[in-house]
């Protein structure tokens, strides 16, 4: 599957710890596909939601397309993914039964369709973030002194 990475969500890898991922189309307008295609978009403080039996992406800020006129869209507006009823049954039921949360990872397109990937993440605590931090700086030099 050919697919090209628009944006990831770095702050996700960094505060949560991410057991289970899926892979979920979005439902768009056209100057929204047109500003993704762009790389205007921003994942930073976004967050996914159950309603409904039906999933809905949240603060994600994709910008106004600049030939849009009027026809354009709401930067930061509620979009719906697409997901199969059975796997939105069991984001929910982990949610409700361990206390997990659904946060986006990464947009890309696939055979032209825009996709978000969204994991089953638990908060991380101050002193993992910490011990994140020290194993990449180890591994930084171990990598930095395996070139010499």
């Amino acid at each position: 599957m050919e697919k090209k990475v628009i944006t990831t969500n770095r702050k996700a890898f960094h505060d949560y710890h991410i057991f289970d991922k899926f892979v979920a189309g979005i439902v768009l307008t056209g100057t929204e596909i047109k500003s993704v295609r762009k790389n205007a978009i921003n994942l930073k403080d976004s967050f996914c939601k159950i309603e409904d039996n039906e999933i809905f992406l949240y603060n994600c800020h994709i910008s106004p397309y600049e030939q849009g006129n009027r026809y354009n869209h709401k930067a930061e507006r509620t979009r719906k993914l697409l997901l199969t009823k059975k796997e939105i049954l069991k984001m929910h039921s982990k949610i409700k039964k361990d206390g997990y949360t659904i946060v986006p990872l990464e947009i890309f397109i696939s055979r032209g369709f825009a996709k978000v990937e969204i994991g089953l993440a638990k908060g991380k605590k101050l002193y993992d973030k910490r011990e994140a931090i020290a194993k990449k700086d180890v591994q930084r030099d171990i990598d930095r002194n395996s070139k010499y």
